[in-house]
């Protein structure tokens, strides 16, 4: 085989594999739809459970002639955003001093590991009776969710930072401060990404409960209230909203991941 078609051999198997993927993805969405236009056909039991996805597409639609879904999207994204950024901008620095500073792990790790055990829905009584049932309460709950997976997750990639290359660089007589910015941040990148994902995913979760502490406005306001009134081709509409929501935020973080960490094989996904 000459060099030439060896090329266009490589040139084409990475197209093979996106049509490959393109295919299986079709095919399961083919199978879901297929699934729950069954489930929610008339005459069975889970159809008071399930709207069809007639009803559903039709739910969105009128929400979206109203305007009023893209008013729910936003304050929930809005918190989202909000509860998360907070959140990473206080886990990263905490997470490096624990994963860093010997002290500062000592003091913190003990209340880390007995905050975790703790679900974030327990917090919202407290929240409540702190904060009110203003936009504030629901951005400190969901906070506290992402803060504490994210300073977990963190904190394991900083303390598994392959300790030869510690050991190389103050051979080459090299500073602490100089290892922690050269060797230990960008060691520890793969996890700070890997944690973005969970105080995301984190945050999504908690977004409902945290909308049920008083909300006017919202998707979990918007699916409690459908499920008060049995509106269930709405309350799906939320809920896969929300799923949609939170595959936006996964293909950003991707995309960031793959070019702030060229250096490291990203498995495509």
């Amino acid at each position: 085989m000459s060099k030439k078609q060896k090329t266009m051999g490589k040139r084409q198997e990475p197209k093979q594999i996106v049509w490959v993927n393109a295919l299986y993805v079709i095919v399961s969405i083919a199978v879901v739809l297929l699934l729950w236009h069954t489930v929610s056909s008339p005459g069975m039991k889970s159809a008071k459970v399930f709207a069809s996805p007639a009803a559903v597409l039709e739910a969105l639609v009128s929400k979206m002639k109203t305007g009023k879904i893209w008013e729910h999207l936003g304050y929930s994204v809005g918190r989202v955003l909000t509860g998360f950024v907070l959140a990473f901008i206080a886990a990263v620095p905490f997470a490096f001093l624990m994963g860093w500073y010997e002290p500062f792990r000592r003091f913190f790790q003990p209340w880390i590991s007995f905050l975790k055990c703790i679900p974030p829905l327990a917090f919202i009584p407290l929240v409540i009776v702190g904060a009110g049932v203003g936009e504030s309460a629901k951005v400190i709950v969901i906070f506290i969710a992402a803060f504490l997976v994210m300073v977990i997750t963190i904190y394991g990639g900083v303390v598994n930072v392959d300790n030869t290359l510690i050991k190389a660089a103050r051979v080459l007589d090299s500073s602490d401060s100089t290892i922690f910015f050269k060797v230990v941040v960008p060691a520890s990148t793969p996890y700070i990404f890997t944690a973005v994902r969970l105080g995301l995913s984190s945050s999504l979760t908690t977004l409902i409960a945290a909308e049920l502490t008083g909300a006017q406005v919202g998707l979990g306001q918007m699916i409690q209230e459908a499920s008060n009134y049995f509106n269930m081709d709405v309350v799906l509409m939320g809920i896969i909203l929300i799923g949609f929501v939170g595959i936006t935020f996964e293909k950003i973080v991707t995309f960031f991941e793959r070019r702030l960490t060229a250096w490291q094989e990203v498995r495509q996904k």
